[in-house]
């Protein structure tokens, strides 16, 4: 066994990203405030070839030496902007046919391996706030909350790991 040098991973290049089919998800960042939280966000997008991200409210926009340092260059091959309102993404993307998927545990939440998905859906995933979740705005539209099941004593995940977990689920049903 020996590690792969980058040549031998054959990674695409930015450019060669930006054109390459996509999977159907979109990321939406809903008032996240820890900048590595932001980066991780994109570098997952990246790595499993997420359509977009929407960073809304409070979360932080590249450029940032924060975001830069998890992100490692995934701002540049990750499309992105910046809305104010959560749920004014949420509206336009329903109107262009994405479910919006809010990760939050509600009195409805799927477990992850549980949630429905046909090979047509297009997905808008909702992240929250590391204290308050994903805002009450966004909820009352949502079309499906999943949590990703736990068996410790905590309630919650980091958002990061969180996006890994899920990005990760649905690249493989879309693949």
């Amino acid at each position: 066994m020996k590690k792969l040098s980058m040549e031998e991973l054959g990674r695409l290049s930015v450019d060669e990203f930006r054109k390459a089919k996509k999977i159907p998800v979109i990321l939406l960042l809903d008032n996240v405030r820890s900048l590595h939280n932001v980066g991780s966000a994109f570098r997952t997008a990246d790595a499993f070839a997420c359509e977009r991200i929407f960073l809304t409210g409070i979360t932080g926009a590249p450029p940032h030496r924060e975001i830069h340092k998890t992100a490692l260059g995934a701002t540049e091959s990750v499309a992105w902007e910046y809305v104010l309102k959560p749920e004014d993404v949420v509206v336009k993307l329903k109107s262009e046919g994405y479910r919006i998927v809010v990760v939050e545990q509600t009195n409805v939440s799927e477990p992850l391996h549980e949630f429905k998905l046909s090979a047509q859906d297009k997905v808008c995933v909702v992240f929250g706030n590391e204290i308050n979740g994903v805002s009450d705005e966004v909820i009352a539209v949502a079309d499906a909350a999943i949590e990703i099941p736990q068996a410790g004593t905590k309630h919650s995940l980091n958002i990061s790991v969180c996006v890994g977990i899920v990005c990760w689920e649905l690249f493989k049903r879309f693949r």
